[in-house]
């Protein structure tokens, strides 16, 4: 039973029938099972603990409410019920190089950029590595998982998306929602139908390409805020790193031009990127 007019349960029945191969489907369907619960801890746990079985491949797997969300570094991710898209999903990907998974939560992104650029008309961008933005702030985060490296490598994906919270709800003065920010649609069943065609078509492409990270490359550096930014790189042992984002390299690492160097790049692999103001220009 929902009591909020503003916030219905998202249609299992519907999201099944449009996105779910069936029997009689042909193969341009992508997704081969989808379930929609009302509450769990952990949509990614959840499908982690799946993927050893052969037939979890290409689950989707949506809560109303995690109890125990994270994100990256295992922060916590909350959200009222129905608030929100928490979404996750278990690909597998034969002949890759386990060097390349790393791209997949970046592939996610693009996706996510994408849908909500089509469908709820936002201006999203992509802050390195894989944060969704609106104008500079946060709107979607995405947590990738390595569930098995062998016999084929697999990831699961899990998508965090605020859609209808209020100012007053939001977990950080640096969030947003596409509500907030009068996205054309709110419709959550509009909008996982297209975060989750759009996380097929880049699968497909990625792997007809064989795994090509260059071309995944080229599809992100159009999508990405940080470029042309003037950021700071806190890295593994609280190093930190200045300068402007200058290029997305063929192994999904944000490269930096470090200010006060005469053009020393630093590429950054892992840590937290801010986006910072231009520096100051000092008077002569």
């Amino acid at each position: 039973m929902w009591t909020d007019l503003n916030r219905p349960p998202l249609d299992g029945n519907a999201l099944r029938r449009a996105l779910v191969r069936s029997d009689n489907d042909d193969a341009r369907v992508f997704w081969n099972r989808l379930d929609v619960v009302e509450e769990t801890g952990s949509t990614n746990a959840d499908l982690l603990a799946r993927a050893a079985d052969p037939d979890a491949d290409r689950h989707v797997l949506i809560a109303e409410y995690q109890a125990s969300a994270r994100g990256r570094h295992s922060r916590t991710w909350v959200s009222p019920p129905q608030a929100q898209i928490s979404m996750s999903v278990l690909l597998s990907m034969p002949g890759m190089n386990l060097t390349d998974m790393g791209w997949l939560p970046l592939l996610s992104g693009i996706a996510v950029v994408d849908a909500l650029r089509n469908v709820a008309e936002v201006p999203a961008e992509l802050k390195w590595p894989n944060d969704v933005l609106i104008g500079d702030k946060k709107v979607a985060g995405i947590l990738a998982e390595v569930a098995r490296t062998a016999p084929d490598p697999a990831v699961v994906v899990g998508i965090g998306l605020n859609v209808s919270l209020g100012v007053e709800e939001l977990p950080v003065p640096t969030a947003t929602s596409l509500l907030i920010e009068e996205a054309s649609t709110v419709d959550r069943d509009t909008l996982v139908r297209a975060i989750a065609r759009e996380l097929a078509t880049q699968f497909r492409a990625w792997e007809s390409s064989k795994w090509d990270t260059s071309v995944l490359a080229a599809e992100y550096r159009q999508r990405c805020g940080t470029l042309g930014k003037r950021v700071r790189a806190v890295l593994p042992g609280d190093k930190e790193v200045f300068g402007i984002a200058t290029d997305i390299d063929t192994s999904g690492r944000v490269v930096i031009e470090i200010e006060g160097t005469d053009g020393e790049t630093f590429a950054v692999a892992a840590g937290d990127i801010t986006h910072l103001r231009a520096a100051p220009v000092a008077e002569s």
